[in-house]
């Protein structure tokens, strides 16, 4: 069972350079699916009547710029707004993109299109989550701790490295680690929640009559439960960026 649950890994040669193939495609599915979800949303922008979808993007600007202003001065974390959208949405797309069943119905290999190896990218029940790879995770984390200290740099100056010697400068070792700890759980909670949860979800479509009467309840709730998972995770991750970005950029009163 263990090898039919961890599927092959596709990987694309470019020179020097190696990409994780199916990650990537379904990067693109995902910002893909972002960039359709927003021209839907704006498309009656002018009309003044506003569709379901336009309201849902718009409800989704409010949700972040009240995010915004309950870390920090919404004046002082506005250029954030536009990157912190992006983010979640990403982020939520790219968790919901492991639940959609395959629309290829493994066309590709039983017709063998080998081209990039799309018949391996696209093999199995189920597409993949980008967020399912721990190099998307630990990209998206490391592009949010260098924002923070950009950030930190650039409303503070170099005063920003004060807080490693606060309160002694014995305890800059301790700040280190605690910058540095900052992206890797941002990457391995985001991960790990939605890799666990892809493998759970296969595994239960391997098993004996799933899709039975009875079989269908618990691979109802399963799927809604991972919806949930998928959206608080997008969630947490935004909320904690904003909290890392308020706290580099926030004069403490004792300055």
């Amino acid at each position: 069972m263990i090898k039919e649950v961890h599927e092959e890994l596709v990987l694309w040669q470019l020179g020097n350079m190696t990409f994780h193939g199916k990650t990537l495609v379904m990067t693109w599915i995902a910002m893909a699916a972002i960039l359709v979800f927003c021209m839907l949303g704006v498309r009656h922008l002018t009309s003044g009547k506003p569709g379901k979808m336009q309201n849902i993007l718009e409800w989704i600007v409010d949700f972040v710029r009240n995010l915004i202003s309950d870390n920090m001065s919404y004046e002082q974390g506005r250029p954030l707004l536009g990157y912190l959208i992006t983010l979640i949405m990403f982020v939520f797309f790219s968790n919901m993109i492991g639940l959609i069943p395959n629309f290829t119905f493994n066309l590709l290999e039983h017709f063998h299109v080998t081209f990039a190896h799309l018949d391996k990218i696209f093999e199995g029940p189920l597409m993949m989550s980008p967020t399912a790879d721990i190099n998307t995770t630990a990209a998206l984390a490391l592009l949010t701790i260098i924002l923070v200290v950009f950030l930190g740099i650039k409303t503070k100056g170099l005063h920003y490295f004060h807080h490693f010697i606060e309160p002694f400068p014995v305890f800059a070792i301790i700040h280190v680690i605690d910058l540095i700890s900052k992206p890797m759980t941002l990457a391995f909670r985001l991960f790990g929640n939605i890799f666990a949860g892809e493998i759970l979800l296969k595994v239960i479509l391997m098993l004996p009559g799933i899709w039975v009467l009875p079989g269908i309840f618990p691979m109802t709730v399963w799927l809604a439960f991972s919806i949930f998972i998928g959206a608080i995770q997008s969630y947490v991750f935004v909320v904690l960026t904003t909290a890392y970005v308020s706290q580099a950029v926030t004069v403490s009163e004792s300055h």
